[in-house]
């Protein structure tokens, strides 16, 4: 399935469930989506399960607008994917000591289905994706 930043809200998902846990936090599958800025574009990923974990994620859209993943079956079927116009893309930040610094992971983005609340952190099998990718040219 190929998507792009669907554009679903994230306002409007109060928990989230990851079908799998990220990386190195084993033992947090509930989330929610906080908006951080006025304008909706940066989102704070956090932990219902520690207080402490808080990822930044931002949509693609407005950094890289050409991005659009192709997400293998399986993931489909693991976050139960219908429509893609459930699927909301979320690239997780890297923050640097200033915004020049600053990347995004194009190669591990955050899916969440929408209709479902199930998300789970990708990794993409495009080697040509970088994992820090500058989020401001």
């Amino acid at each position: 399935m190929d998507v792009t930043d669907a554009g679903a809200g994230a306002e409007g998902i109060p928990v989230i469930e990851l079908v799998h846990p990220m990386p190195g936090f084993p033992d947090d599958a509930r989330f929610a989506l906080v908006r951080l800025d006025e304008e909706g574009m940066l989102h704070g990923f956090r932990s219902l399960d520690h207080d402490d974990l808080q990822f930044i994620v931002v949509p693609p859209s407005a950094f890289y607008p050409d991005y659009a993943p192709e997400i293998a079956d399986d993931v489909v079927a693991d976050l139960g994917i219908d429509r893609v116009e459930d699927v909301m893309v979320l690239l997780v930040v890297r923050a640097g000591a200033d915004l020049a610094d600053t990347t995004v992971n194009l190669r591990a983005p955050l899916l969440v289905n929408t209709a479902t609340r199930r998300a789970s952190q990708v990794i993409l099998d495009d080697q040509d994706l970088p994992l820090a990718a500058p989020l401001v040219a």
